[in-house]
Parts: C-alpha cells; structure tokens; sequence
C-alpha cells in the first residue's frame, strides 16, 4: 500500500464547523484522498461505525482511512503515537507519530512518519517549540521514511515550504475542520501540493533545445502508485498521517 501524500486530514468532531461526516466528504470533494481518523475518546463500536462511514466517503475517490491507534477498526491502515507500540503491527500501512531524531532512529517496519510540530498549532496551543522548515528538513534528511509535515499548516505558502523540505505532504487539522467551506479549503492547499512537486520549465535560451532548468522534483501522486523517495530514504515502500496525530 502507497504511503500516503497530499494533503491529509486528520479528524476532530470538538472542531469541526459541521458534522465530521459532512466536512470529511467537503475535503475529499476538493481533492483530499487521505484521511486520519482520531475521535479516540469515542467508544470502540461508535468509533467503528463512524470509520466505516468515512470509508464509503473515500471509497468513491479511491481513498484511504488510516485510523488513529493500533486497532484498524475494520481496515488495514493505523497510525501509531510516538510512545507505542513497539514493534508495530504487522498491517499493510503503518505510520507513526514522531517529533525528534531520537523518535525516528526507533522506527523499524513502519511505512511513513509524520513530524510535527512544524509551526505553532491552535489545536495544541503551547505544544512544541515549533520546528520551522529548517527543523523539518533536518528531521527529514535523517528519517528511513516518507515524512509528512504536521502542526499550523493551514496555508498555501506553508504548504510549498515543507514540500521544499522534503515532506512528501502535509497533514491539517485545524485549517479544514474549521474551515468555513472544506471543499475551498482543500482544493486550495492540495493545488499548493501539486504546483510544489510539479517540475517548472525555464524558456529555451536561444538557439538551444528545450530542457527543464528549475523545479528538480519529481512529481508526487497523491493516490494509486508508490512514491519515489526523497532525501535519500534508501528503503524500498511497498506498492499499492501532533502530536495532532496521537
């Protein structure tokens, strides 16, 4: 299973302008095909019911449900709190939360990470101190995996930063569970994506043949292959998402 990219949803129904069914499906309407269920205090078969409703949203699109904790409820995606547990379990996709090198040297069989925060969050006021773009890129030169960036992402601007940093997408919370139209708000930032990872072409000099000058990225799909590795991640992912994440 491809690790995920793009522009990632992570749930909050406390936050959510709407009901979380109604803002999940707004998201994915603007290009989202990625989505982290949290809602952990919830009990086990209310948390189960509303995954399996979230999953017929993304399964329209050819989306994914990765479920917060070591439970998949049902799936085959989870994402796990830096604290455990080690060793992961052995599903099809795993992620995990980290926020320091020392957190990423304990990684062993899990497919992506997210690293956070990367900017001061209104979701977790106080939680850091933010990382910035410099500290995500240390972070993602030294991960052994796709990283995504996590934490006050909530602009187009910030988007193309930590892609320039080497993040393979960005998760958001806050900017589309409050966001005043979802569907706006995600076709915004997952445009920002996909100009960030499209190469740019520089006009011809006279007299010589077209050839690409700028934009040295390759382009990053955000469902349905594998992505190519950044900043040298050595280890080959498997075919086929704050501590917000926790």
């Amino acid at each position: 299973m491809t690790p995920p990219s793009g522009v990632v949803l992570l749930t909050d129904r406390r936050v959510a302008r709407e009901g979380l069914d109604r803002v999940v499906a707004g998201a994915v309407a603007g290009g989202v095909r990625w989505v982290v269920l949290r809602e952990k205090d919830l009990p086990r078969a209310e948390r189960a019911a509303l995954a399996a409703d979230l999953r017929a949203i993304l399964a329209d699109v050819g989306g994914t449900l990765i479920v917060a904790g070591p439970d998949p409820l049902g799936g085959d995606a989870v994402h796990l709190p830096a604290a455990g547990p080690y060793p992961p379990p052995a599903h099809p996709l795993v992620g995990r939360s980290c926020h320091d090198r020392s957190e990423l040297d304990r990684l062993t069989t899990e497919h992506y990470a997210t690293i956070s925060p990367v900017h001061p969050t209104r979701t977790k006021p106080g939680y850091g101190p933010p990382l910035g773009t410099d500290g995500l890129r240390k972070l993602v030169e030294a991960s052994p995996v796709p990283v995504l960036a996590l934490g006050g992402i909530e602009t187009p601007e910030q988007v193309t930063a930590c892609v320039q940093s080497g993040a393979t997408g960005v998760a958001v919370l806050g900017a589309l569970m409050r966001a005043e139209n979802a569907t706006e708000t995600a076709a915004t930032l997952t445009r920002a994506f996909q100009e960030a990872v499209t190469p740019e072409l520089s006009p011809p000099e006279a007299g010589s043949p077209r050839s690409p000058r700028r934009g040295l990225r390759p382009t990053v799909p955000t469902q349905g292959s594998s992505l190519t590795a950044r900043s040298g991640h050595c280890r080959p992912q498997p075919q086929t998402a704050t501590k917000e994440g926790k």
